[in-house]
């Protein structure tokens, strides 16, 4: 059974930086592509990196500039850098996982392509 389990969430001051963790358990091998999504009060889920099994990223608009997705395979940990936080960065961020032997297509940030999910860990960032 998989189990996906964020941390590195808190409160901070708008321009300071977070680094999220995810480590997930319940396979022997590394999951094929990894995400983080986020969801803000009364919004829906909006995604925000993706990275691959071969180290290939995607970002939300959003991100880019400012979040650095990453892994560590060996410890099946996946990271976000978050720097330069805005207070529409707030949100609850989640993990998700695809443990499938392949994708087809375009890395993409598409929930449906995400089958494994976390419990998240709240960011809030205030001006």
């Amino acid at each position: 059974q998989v189990q996906l389990v964020e941390s590195g969430g808190g409160s901070v001051q708008s321009g300071g930086s977070l680094r999220l963790s995810c480590v997930a358990s319940g396979y022997t091998y590394s999951a094929i592509r990894m995400a983080w999504f986020r969801q803000a009060p009364d919004k829906e889920h909006e995604g925000v990196a993706a990275i691959d099994t071969n180290g290939k990223t995607t970002y939300a608009d959003s991100a880019k500039g400012r979040f650095t997705i990453s892994q560590d395979n060996a410890k099946k940990t996946l990271y976000l850098q978050m720097n330069s936080l805005k207070p529409e960065d707030t949100a609850m961020y989640y993990c998700a996982a695809d443990y499938r032997r392949y994708y087809v297509g375009a890395l993409m940030l598409r929930m449906g392509d995400f089958p494994y999910w976390g419990q998240g860990t709240q960011v809030t960032v205030s001006s």
